[in-house]
């Protein structure tokens, strides 16, 4: 008779993940929407949870993808602008919480520090004091501006845009931004669906990264939020090979020889993995 191996308990799973990271030269913070819930912003899960965000876009019956789209720039330029604007200035004001900075400390124990990769467009690792050249925004930043033709292949920061949006209507009420080179409308320098008209910034991220990777030979990496329905992220993190942690409310806890997942949110997942850091 064989007997069934018993599931790995919340202790283990803590404790080989902290030896992982405690071995490792460098963490890879691959993260998804998730990553920023606890800091309280949405992540749009599925039709009922954008609408929840925004109800007057559930009144006028669109979903997200009708909204992140070039062609609302050309048809209702003041509808996608307030959906933007009101983003925008939702991610301005919002403070990261407390396991952006803990990931910041497990990495600075390790020769190699951290890099992250990220679907994000909010900039919050830059508020938390990741320095920018420690993070790959694969889909772009919404604190960017480019040209919504584009007349060229660059982007400029959207610091000096003050989003004036009227909330009932979810429109923007100010003059529309205008492209800085040719005076078109401009639009946020992000990858939204069906769009071949984004300028990708990157400013030599990738190739960091991949330097980065080839000196920290040994990185754990930490996914983070990751969802399924763009992924992105997951896509990567599994393309690396690498150990890797998964950190999603969604999973269960799971343990094999190169993943471990953990059932949790970000901020309470990086406090259980620091003291399990500690301990080790």
């Amino acid at each position: 008779m064989v007997l069934a191996t018993p599931p790995p308990s919340l202790e283990q799973a803590l404790a080989l993940a902290a030896r992982w990271v405690r071995s490792a030269d460098g963490l890879l913070i691959g993260a998804g929407a998730g990553m920023g819930i606890d800091s309280g912003l949405p992540d749009f899960r599925g039709t009922t949870g954008f609408w929840r965000a925004y109800p007057p876009l559930a009144a006028r019956g669109l979903a997200f993808e009708d909204v992140a789209t070039p062609h609302l720039f050309e048809t209702q330029p003041r509808l996608a602008w307030g959906f933007y604007g009101h983003r925008l200035a939702l991610y301005r004001g919002t403070r990261p919480h407390e396991g952006f900075s803990i990931l910041q400390r497990l990495a600075s124990r390790l020769p190699e520090g951290l890099f992250v990769f990220t679907s994000n467009v909010d900039g919050q690792f830059q508020r938390a004091g990741v320095p920018a050249d420690r993070v790959l925004e694969v889909h772009g930043s919404i604190h960017r501006l480019q040209c919504t033709v584009p007349c060229r292949d660059v982007a400029w920061p959207a610091d000096e845009l003050e989003p004036e949006v009227d909330a009932q209507q979810l429109e923007w009420t100010a003059p529309l931004p205008r492209c800085r080179h040719c005076g078109r409308l401009a639009r946020p320098n992000i990858l939204m669906f069906d769009d071949d008209a984004w300028v990708d910034p990157d400013g030599g991220q990738a190739a960091r990264l991949d330097d980065w990777l080839g000196r920290a030979s040994d990185a754990v990496v930490l996914e983070i939020g990751a969802g399924g329905a763009v992924p992105t992220v997951r896509r990567f993190c599994s393309r690396l090979r690498r150990r890797r942690v998964g950190i999603n409310p969604d999973y269960a806890i799971a343990v094999s020889e190169r993943r471990i997942d953990l059932p949790f949110g970000a901020r309470e997942a990086a406090r259980m993995l620091e003291h399990a850091v500690e301990l080790a």
